[in-house]
């Protein structure tokens, strides 16, 4: 009966809802409504939790000093990671910046892997030697460590996909921090010019460490940034939003017409970075009232029991189930070796003969393996 509920539910009202887009040097944009199905709503509601608990399991882990150095947690921003996949295919690509975690989960690597490489271990997705900001997948390049550098390497993915004529994007993402940097309109220019199938997404968390956008950018309208190019702006933190948005910009791309802008607006819960509180430049009732109003988990929980599409008990058992997968998770990534000494010049060249690497001096030898 509730399955049937639910189909009917899904053709009368379907959580449909209307995406709040702003456009730049467009006559249309994404459609005004949509339909979210209950697969596909118990999909993004675990996906978005998955996220959540292996972030906040992340800091435990830090604050405990299992993982060390850099690391910058994406809770509060789950619904662009996760809406971003689900408007593009396997096959596209995708790149970002430090704040990685998410999209190196919703690009298919498990959370198992992700928590071992985050605390150095054998079993982590970079063997354990990337570490929160270098991991990778497959059409996945990275989580990179300098801001803004992705974005070239972005336009260069969308330059071999249309290289090699294949029907595929690059998505190619950058927070509100880098946005004012050279070698992003750089890259617009070269996108455009050549009718890259590239998708510039700002990621606008509204705080660039800790300067607020209104100080750091004469303007934030960032959508608008590519003046010659299209752009929309998204409500980053409604998964529907996104998803609909990135269908939009992906068909635009595939149609030959070039590269288009987004700009999601979201919001991150954490600081920065795990050497930053958070609280020094914004306040704690800020916070309290997006997770309060704007939360995507809460969204979406609250669209898919409203449409008869889930009952709380059902989204209830999801969230112990990832509890657990979290945990297990955890203690592999706490238990599994580091990866030994000798190791340490493996895995520079994918398919490369064995060669030598020399050490921190001369007579300090290592062996490449592939």
């Amino acid at each position: 009966m509730r399955k049937m509920l639910a189909a009917v539910s899904r053709v009368l009202s379907g959580a449909s809802q209307k995406p709040k887009c702003d456009l730049h040097r467009l006559e249309e944009g994404p459609p005004v409504t949509t339909v979210l199905t209950r697969e596909d709503g118990l999909k993004y509601y675990r996906m978005m939790q998955t996220v959540r608990r292996m972030e906040l399991k992340a800091d435990q882990l830090y604050k405990q000093k299992i993982i060390r150095g850099f690391c910058h947690l994406c809770d509060g921003q789950e619904a662009c990671c996760v809406g971003l996949e689900a408007g593009i295919n396997p096959t596209d690509h995708l790149i970002t910046a430090y704040r990685a975690h998410g999209f190196t989960f919703t690009r298919g690597l498990s959370v198992r892997e992700i928590l071992a490489e985050l605390t150095g271990r054998k079993g982590g997705c970079a063997k354990g030697k990337g570490g929160s900001m270098h991991m990778y997948a497959k059409n996945f390049y990275g989580g990179n460590g300098i801001v803004g550098a992705q974005v070239p390497l972005g336009a260069g993915i969308a330059l071999a996909c249309k290289y090699n004529g294949k029907d595929e994007v690059c998505l190619t993402l950058y927070g509100d921090g880098a946005a004012n940097q050279g070698q992003i309109f750089e890259a617009y220019n070269m996108a455009a010019l050549w009718k890259l199938p590239c998708i510039f997404i700002c990621e606008n968390n509204r705080y660039g460490m800790g300067t607020s956008v209104e100080r750091a950018a004469a303007s934030t309208d960032y959508y608008k940034r590519g003046d010659f190019i299209p752009g929309l702006r998204v409500d980053g933190m409604d998964i529907l939003c996104v998803r609909e948005a990135t269908r939009f910009a992906a068909a635009y791309c595939r149609s030959g017409k070039g590269p288009i802008l987004m700009e999601l607006q979201t919001y991150r819960y954490h600081g920065h970075s795990m050497s930053d509180p958070g609280v020094s430049y914004r306040t704690r009732e800020e916070i309290q009232e997006v997770r309060s109003k704007s939360d995507p988990i809460m969204l979406l929980k609250d669209r898919m029991v409203n449409s008869n599409l889930a009952s709380v008990e059902e989204l209830k058992e999801i969230d112990v189930e990832v509890r657990k997968e979290i945990e297990d998770a955890a203690q592999f990534a706490t238990a599994d070796p580091e990866p030994p000494l000798e190791e340490l010049g493996y895995h520079i060249y994918s398919s490369d003969p064995p060669f030598e690497v020399r050490g921190a001096n001369q007579w300090i030898k290592f062996k490449s393996v592939s």
